[in-house]
């Protein structure tokens, strides 16, 4: 059986680190889908603008293993309880699928790449590489009354963030409420928070770099990643 990648998203996430845990969740994020050009066809998306919400089957492109477990170890379980991999959106699975909720923003035409996808919510590397794109329909998709599991007791999970000024104003005015919103979240893996360490997080074209003390979240720099003799933190 053959997937074909019939688009790639491009996001704001040049590396998984930082990357919202579903979709949905900073809805300020945003994304550019990119047809390949065998399915740069307007006739392919007629209707499409008549949907709020999509649903995007993708790859895990960076999350590749040559065998699969039966149990995995979710982050938000503190890396630590097992679960079983079909009860977990583990990116470490037998086929190496991902599914996301993203909402439709709206349709654009480029001279150079046809017509395009500007979408929100999305939790894709970019470049992620996309085998279909479905509509998302509230009447069948939506279950208000659905369990989530450990999914839900942590889904309103928040840390206090704080960007001094003068570091968020090196950011893009567009972007600094995403930034804002993808650090409350807390980037860090359930177990590997480490006290005083220093992450670098890349996020549109910018390194922010930032430390946890007694679960406040402190920005110390914002680099650009395109600066000569610029460095990651290690």
């Amino acid at each position: 059986m053959e997937l074909k990648v019939i688009a790639r998203i491009h996001t704001d996430f040049t590396t998984k680190f930082g990357i919202p845990r579903q979709s949905g969740l900073v809805s300020e994020l945003m994304g550019e889908i990119v047809f390949e050009p065998e399915y740069r066809q307007k006739e392919a998306l007629m209707g499409i603008e008549e949907y709020s919400h999509l649903w995007l089957l993708w790859e895990f492109s960076e999350a590749k293993r040559e065998h699969w477990s039966a149990t995995v170890c979710p982050p938000r379980l503190g890396g630590k309880v097992r679960k079983g991999v079909f009860a977990t959106r583990s990116p470490f699975r037998p086929n190496s699928i991902g599914l996301s909720c993203v909402r439709l923003e709206r349709v654009e035409e480029d001279e150079n790449k046809g017509l395009k996808l500007i979408v929100s919510g999305a939790d894709l590397m970019d470049g992620t590489p996309i085998f279909d794109i479905k509509p998302y329909l509230p009447y069948c998709d939506a279950h208000p009354e659905a369990l989530g599991s450990f999914g839900q007791e942590h889904k309103d999970e928040r840390i206090t963030v704080e960007f001094p000024k003068e570091l968020l104003e090196r950011l893009p005015k567009g972007k600094q409420n995403a930034a804002l919103e993808v650090l409350r979240q807390d980037p860090r893996a359930a177990y590997q928070k480490q006290p005083d360490y220093v992450y670098g997080m890349d996020f549109a074209g910018y390194d922010i770099r930032f430390r946890v003390r007694e679960n406040v979240l402190r920005v110390v720099d914002v680099v650009k990643t395109n600066d000569l003799g610029f460095r990651r933190v290690k």
